[in-house]
Formats: structure tokens, C-alpha cells, sequence
């Protein structure tokens, strides 16, 4: 049966599908989002306690302009809800001073003149005693880096949309879209809804349902590790920053401060670490040689972290193949807006990604740059 047609369709009520509804309500727009599970689930990327935010970027220097406006609406979205979203502990970039997470932080902090500080192995571990550096290895001090709480942050603005008239529906599968002379189309197993606008914001679901713009998207499980750390949870609580290692193989992890009230444990991850994945049929349970992996990584250089294993949570990677995300609208169809391919490093981008979606929409070009996120980079592939 068709409903009644609506301004905005949003597909994908997670982390960017949530900013994007509050946003495009808050312009005034009768929107209806659409999400296959309930809210803040933990089928896909915006689940795990924390994220990780920092603004001397090693990834590109071009992502920056976006995080210093994220932060100002982190900090908009803090007061909205009179909570606390942003946990500013500063952040530590470690590795070989010619790794791409060293040379890439110093890069993206001196192009845009970010306070920051460069410490060598000796002065990391005096600072902080939880981390033992190798001699030839440096770290990069952020002291604006911190993390923020995926879950309560989709929570907050799946409240905030509905609270400005958006329609949210949970549990509610989307099986196709079109666009038409009508607008655009979308069928789930019960209706068929029309809106004069659509956002495809849908994580590992996107190489299913974006089949048709042959955007190349690698779908990827990676597991989140919780420790319990072996001299006490004291030395990785008050003061401790977020991190992320290179480590001379290439291969990254990161980890965060002792979160909670009590804290229970420590989160260390592998960043890019994971093996392909269906998000349908996830593997949900995490494996001892993932845990002897994370702990292999793990001794000599956080050697406190070496106590009970607690638990560990998988969650989905969608990545493209340059590792950049895709803010766009469709070739030939400027009222439907892709996002997507967020590549393990997109949550900290969910307030400016919703403000940027409503700006597609609605007023035809972006505030800030968005080339390095366009669908058609693809177009000549």
C-alpha cells in the first residue's frame, strides 16, 4: 500500500542517517526515516561506547575545514541536549616519524596551524607510563583529540528529529528505491512510501542497495577488544589520551582511556585490520586467535593491558577504495544524496555530515568542500 508522500525519505537511521533526519526536520521538512533494526543498534558501524575525534587528520589535510565545523556542532548537539558529547583527553598519533600516522598528523597540524606536539620516545613514556615507545618511534600530541559516545550521540539525534516532527520508522526493511517523474520511490515489505527527496545513508548495506552506481565498496568486520587492565583501571582512567600506533609493519591500532561509571575495562581495536563480511550474516562471536592477535600487538607497548580479557564486540567497515568517504548526489538525480563508505573513520564527521545532507538537499551546493567525496570519481573506472 502507498503512504503519503513526504518531503524526505532517509534511509538508514545510524550515525549520519540520524544527524541527517534532525537536520533536514529542523529546516522544516516532513521527513520519514526508515531503519531495518531498532534504534542505536549494534548490526553495523555506530556502536562500541566510543569513537574517536581528532582534528590534525593524517588521513588528508582536506578533512580538516569539515572537523573544525563537526567540532562546533558537537558542541551545539552537547548544549541541545544538555549532555556532555565530546570528551576532550587529547590524543597521542604514535609510530616511525615516516609513517603515514606521524608524517600525515604533522602535515594536516602544520597546514593548518593546529596545536599540537611532537614528542620523542623518551618524553611519550614519561607522560604517559602506559605507553612504551620503541627508541626510533615519536608521537604526535593533540591536545583537542579525544573521543565521543556513538550510542547516545544516534540516540540524541534520532530524539532531536522526531521531537521536530520526523517520522521514524524501526524495524522496517527497504527493499529497492527508484526515482521517477513523481519523485522518488521506495518499497519495504509492507508500503511503498513517495517523497519529493531521498537519503541513502545504509553502511554495509550500501553495496547492495547502490548496485546500480557501481560505487566499489568493500564491506569488512573488525572486532572491538575490551581488557581489564592488569595493575588497575586507575592508570588508564582520569588523563589518559586516546591513541592511535603504527607499528613498523604498517599494521595500526588504537585505544581510548577507561570509560564507564564504573569503568569496566579498557577498548583497544585493530584499525583496518578485518576480513570480508556479509552483514547479514555477521559473525558475532570473537575468536581466540583475535583475542592472541590484539594481545600480541598489545605486549611491550601497553604492557598494562596484558589482565583479563572481558569482551569484545565485532562491528562492519565500509570502505572505499581510496579510503575517503562519498557526500554526494546521484549522477543525473540531484535530489536523491548518497553517504557512505565512511572506512572505519567517519563517526567523528556524523553532526557536519547531517548539516551538509541538508544542504545538498535544500540549497543545492555545500558549505564546505566536498570534492574528494564525489561519486564521480568512480565515473572513468
Amino acid at each position: 500500500m502507498a503512504t503519503q508522500s513526504v518531503d524526505v525519505i532517509v534511509v538508514g537511521l545510524g550515525g549520519m542517517g540520524s544527524a541527517a533526519a534532525w537536520r533536514l526536520a529542523r529546516r522544516g521538512q516532513r521527513v520519514l526515516g526508515l531503519e531495518q533494526f531498532g534504534p542505536a543498534h549494534a548490526r553495523g558501524s555506530s556502536h562500541g561506547s566510543t569513537r574517536m575525534i581528532r582534528q590534525a587528520y593524517f588521513e588528508d589535510p582536506a578533512y580538516v575545514p569539515l572537523l573544525l565545523r563537526s567540532y562546533e556542532l558537537w558542541e551545539e548537539l552537547s548544549r541541545t541536549v544538555g549532555q556532555p558529547l565530546i570528551h576532550d583527553t587529547g590524543g597521542l598519533m604514535i609510530g616511525l616519524p615516516t609513517s603515514s600516522t606521524v608524517a600525515g598528523t604533522l602535515r594536516s597540524a602544520q597546514t593548518w596551524d593546529l596545536p599540537h606536539e611532537t614528542l620523542d620516545a623518551a618524553q611519550t613514556t614519561a607522560l604517559f607510563p602506559t605507553l612504551t615507545l620503541s627508541p626510533e618511534e615519536m608521537a604526535v600530541y593533540e591536545p583537542a583529540a579525544g573521543w565521543v559516545p556513538p550510542e547516545q550521540t544516534v540516540r540524541a539525534h534520532l530524539d532531536l528529529a522526531r521531537a521536530a516532527g520526523a517520522d521514524l520508522r524501526f524495524d522496517t526493511a527497504v527493499l529497492d528505491w527508484e526515482v521517477d517523474a513523481g519523485g522518488v520511490r521506495v518499497r519495504t515489505r509492507t508500503d511503498v512510501h513517495r517523497g519529493s527527496r531521498l537519503v541513502l545513508s545504509v553502511g554495509p548495506w550500501a553495496p547492495r542497495l547502490l548496485q546500480r552506481l557501481r560505487v566499489p565498496l568493500l564491506v569488512e568486520r573488525q572486532v572491538q577488544h575490551w581488557f581489564r587492565p592488569a595493575g588497575g583501571i586507575s592508570a588508564f582512567s582520569s588523563g589518559h589520551p586516546v591513541y592511535i600506533w603504527e607499528c613498523a609493519d604498517g599494521v595500526q591500532f588504537y585505544g581510548f582511556p577507561a570509560t564507564g561509571d564504573p569503568p569496566d575495562g579498557v577498548k583497544v581495536a585493530f584499525f583496518r585490520r578485518g576480513a570480508p563480511a556479509d552483514p547479514d550474516t555477521l559473525d558475532t562471536q570473537v575468536h581466540p586467535d583475535e583475542i592472541a592477535d590484539m594481545r600480541a600487538y598489545l605486549h611491550g607497548r601497553v604492557p598494562g593491558l596484558s589482565g583479563d580479557y572481558l569482551r569484545g564486540e565485532p562491528c562492519l567497515y565500509t570502505t572505499t577504495p581510496d579510503q575517503h568517504f562519498v557526500i554526494d548526489t546521484m549522477p543525473e538525480h540531484p535530489e536523491v544524496v548518497v553517504v557512505g563508505g565512511f572506512s572505519g573513520h567517519g563517526f567523528k564527521f556524523v553532526p557536519v555530515v547531517g548539516e551538509l545532507v541538508a544542504e545538498l538537499l535544500l540549497d543545492g551546493k555545500p558549505s564546505l568542500p566536498l570534492d574528494l567525496f564525489s561519486l564521480r570519481r568512480w565515473e572513468s573506472a
